[in-house]
């Protein structure tokens, strides 16, 4: 199934053009929080990508590959980018331990989508996971550093909370974000003492 017919039912005609059948309506926004710009992308379907450090330049370069995978250019006025911005601001004002917005799983695929739709589903706020564990979760016990690739390929950091992923040996692990963000991140959820300065 193509994405518009998921979107909006399948081509009327077996001759339409290749780009109209591609095209998926998606908005986008950058929203300001303590761990810098996020830039925050959505579709009819629910959340589909956030991009950390979001300054105009990222943000360009993030839009113009969504342009692309999506087959044109944003639309106004998609309600699932609405309830992320409302989630998230909660969130990072300690109102918020739960995301009920709709996520588009349509950036991931393969094992990477079932570890990360494994830790969606399975690691709370306020709980880290280890990488064998979030790999024996998802019946791949020998894939532990495949599930350090998968973090790393998150098209929905924070919504889908990679930052709780933390190494064996008592270390936080890697993060996409920087280690500063992800320390940032898991002291907002009482997971690390909070920074002095």
């Amino acid at each position: 199934m193509t994405y518009a017919e998921r979107d909006s039912g399948p081509a009327t005609r077996p001759d339409a053009a290749p780009e109209a059948a591609a095209r998926r309506d998606w908005a986008w926004r950058r929203l300001t929080t303590p761990i810098g710009p996020l830039l925050l992308a959505a579709t009819r379907v629910g959340l589909v990508q956030v991009v950390f450090h979001a300054d105009e330049g990222t943000a360009r370069g993030a839009t113009a590959r969504l342009e692309q995978i999506f087959g044109g250019p944003p639309v106004d006025g998609l309600p699932h980018l609405t309830t992320a911005t409302t989630e998230l601001t909660a969130y990072f004002a300690g109102e918020l331990r739960s995301f009920t917005v709709p996520l588009d799983w349509s950036l991931s695929s393969g094992f990477p989508a079932r570890v990360l739709q494994a830790l969606a589903d399975g690691v709370p706020h306020g709980s880290v996971v280890g990488y064998q564990d979030l790999a024996d979760r998802v019946g791949e016990p020998g894939a532990a550093r495949a599930v350090g690739a998968a973090m790393g390929s998150n098209p929905l950091p924070v919504v889908v909370p990679c930052h709780r992923v933390v190494a064996s040996d008592g270390g936080i692990g890697g993060f996409g974000g920087g280690l500063e963000t992800k320390r940032l991140l898991l002291a907002l959820e009482g997971v690390l003492p909070a920074p002095l300065f």
